[in-house]
């Protein structure tokens, strides 16, 4: 089969190494505009459960990331100066550069070829190809160009958020909501290198628009941040790539193929940063294809209705949790003024209405004994 995919983000890489694997002779090449050393962000995080199910599904490759991962069994929530430790959450992460150079070499070694700084800009130019992976991002031009045929939709979001990092290493993935004459700041922020976090900023609109930095330039915006999260930088400075304002794309389509193109990844639709489940969507995403064609043989249209038949009830799932935790995000002005350090954990931990009272004792009995403490009626109902 020949198969060309647009965009070498981990969704397009996997899939093709789970391909070439399978069957050494599918002529498989990938496109990527940016170099090779290139990147936006700085930090990728898994959760436990995401990394359980790279393990189940391929053990091989969970076994070539985690020894490069840093990780940590529980996170922490500060309300203010008051810090909440939430038991029963493990995490891992690793650079995002780093994850994208260790995902290179590893198809790179299936004799997969990898085509970078090559902008494939129009369908036409791979119209040879029998199958058409559109990889490329939360802003692909593959969907935007076939709105129609994909039943594409995208809704901005509210909250203004902003991806930093700092050489602070912290011991935990932690969120950090300070109030300030302005509004509430919250900082998410994790290790993922021996030397180096991830430092997210996220603010509600008015928040931002009440600070200027509308019409702030980037050190005022770096200053004015590392002013509000002084005590947890602990004299390290913010460190931008590139880093700029932004809102998040809530993005669904409810068709995902057409013809012999099908999405992959954020260019399928989006989750949250805040459940930590983008990258592992886009991998399972790339392991439902390949089951797809491994099903269906190389019937491309039949193999295309299966993935969605496959992938679309467990994906849903977590895209409906994504959406209630955003919007979680967008009420957190009120939720930190009139809710007590342990209510606000607490209320994280069931933001997503699929944790229950009787989870989070299981995960953390202390969070769920404090938070009954102060409402009784809870812990009789669990």
């Amino acid at each position: 089969m020949k198969i060309r995919i647009i965009g070498g983000g981990p969704a397009g890489l996997y899939f093709a190494a789970l391909m070439k694997r399978d069957t050494p002779s599918h002529d498989i090449v990938i496109y990527e505009r940016n170099q090779r050393d290139a990147t936006w962000g700085f930090g990728v995080v898994f959760s436990d459960r995401a990394l359980d199910f790279l393990r189940a599904d391929d053990d091989d490759l969970h076994r070539y990331l985690t020894p490069h991962m840093e990780t940590w069994p529980n996170l922490t929530l500060a309300h203010n100066d008051t810090q909440i430790p939430i038991a029963g959450n493990g995490f891992a992460a690793l650079g995002r550069l780093q994850m994208l150079e260790l995902m290179y070499a590893y198809v790179e070694k299936l004799g997969i070829r990898i085509e970078f700084e090559t902008e494939v800009a129009s369908l036409e130019q791979v119209k040879d190809a029998d199958l058409v992976v559109g990889a490329n991002g939360a802003f692909s031009w593959i969907r935007a160009e076939n709105e129609a045929k994909f039943g594409s939709s995208c809704e901005w979001r509210r909250n203004k958020f902003i991806w930093y990092g700092t050489s602070k290493v912290f011991d935990s993935l932690s969120l950090t909501f300070r109030e300030t004459d302005l509004g509430v700041f919250c900082a998410h922020h994790y290790r993922y290198s021996p030397t180096m976090s991830t430092f997210l900023v996220e603010v509600e609109e008015t928040t931002w628009k009440k600070a200027g930095f509308e019409s702030m330039n980037v050190e005022d915006t770096i200053a004015h941040c590392e002013t509000v999260f002084a005590k947890e930088l602990d004299g390290h400075p913010i460190v931008s790539n590139n880093s700029y304002w932004r809102n998040f794309p809530a993005i669904w389509n409810q068709n995902w193929s057409f013809a012999n193109v099908v999405l992959l990844g954020d260019a399928l639709r989006t989750a949250h940063f805040s459940i930590g489940s983008g990258t592992r969507l886009a991998m399972e995403d790339s392991v439902a294809l390949f089951k797809a064609f491994q099903e269906k043989g190389s019937d491309i249209k039949v193999a295309l209705a299966r993935f969605q038949e496959l992938r679309l009830p467990p994906m849903s799932k977590i895209w409906d949790a994504a959406n209630a935790s955003l919007r979680w995000y967008e009420h957190m002005d009120g939720l930190v003024k009139t809710l007590s350090p342990v209510e606000l954990a607490y209320s994280y931990m069931t933001r997503t209405g699929r944790v229950s009272h009787a989870e989070v004792k299981r995960r953390d009995p202390l969070l769920a004994d404090a938070y009954a403490a102060l409402h009784p009626e809870v812990a009789s109902g669990a």
